[in-house]
């Protein structure tokens, strides 16, 4: 029992567990098993790409997906338990990646919290054409390229500016409103 406890990764010690705890009857069902544990692999890499429309960051969907792919690769193409193995951590440290991120965000606060009187929004007018409209500015980056609604110019911001709110807004970005404040 302690040998097999040391050796987390491995089936057949896994098995010799369950076993000691009176699974071994489920192995009639090992095939269902297998599968149910393959559409969860399916469905965490789902939920990354569901995260990532939530969070924007590139680098933890790609770890999902390259995980995922190497536990079928390695189940399907490879045949090969390590890289199996590799996925199904590589899954595993995304999952845990990205639930230590979301954590972090609720214990910090929020932007609005910090800066009561800040203005989220300002009109943007475009150099080229003079086309107007009013955008939300996001509170945790500055956003570099907007692309016009009247021309279709791809806005950048002037030297020395943060980002195109600065440059071309009726109001500076929200990071410059909170350096001023501070």
């Amino acid at each position: 029992m302690i040998a097999a406890a040391a050796c987390p990764v491995c089936f057949p010690k896994l098995a010799l567990l369950g076993a000691l705890f009176g699974l071994g009857a489920l192995s009639a069902y090992e095939w269902q098993l297998f599968i149910a544990a393959q559409v969860l692999v399916a469905l965490a890499v789902l939920g990354h790409a569901l995260a990532y429309l939530r969070h924007r960051k590139r680098w933890l969907l790609g770890l999902g997906i390259l995980s995922g792919a190497g536990v079928f690769g390695g189940l399907y193409l490879l045949n090969s338990e390590a890289v199996t193995y590799a996925g199904l951590a590589g899954l595993a440290v995304t999952s845990a990646t990205d639930f230590w991120g979301r954590k972090r965000a609720k214990v910090r606060p929020s932007f609005q919290q910090t800066t009561p009187n800040a203005v989220l929004s300002a009109v943007i007018t475009c150099p080229n054409c003079g086309h107007r409209k009013r955008e939300k500015m996001p509170t945790d980056t500055c956003q570099f390229f907007y692309e016009c609604a009247g021309c279709g110019a791809l806005l950048r911001p002037k030297a020395g500016d943060c980002c195109v709110f600065c440059s071309y807004g009726s109001v500076k970005c929200p990071s410059v409103q909170l350096a001023s404040v501070g």
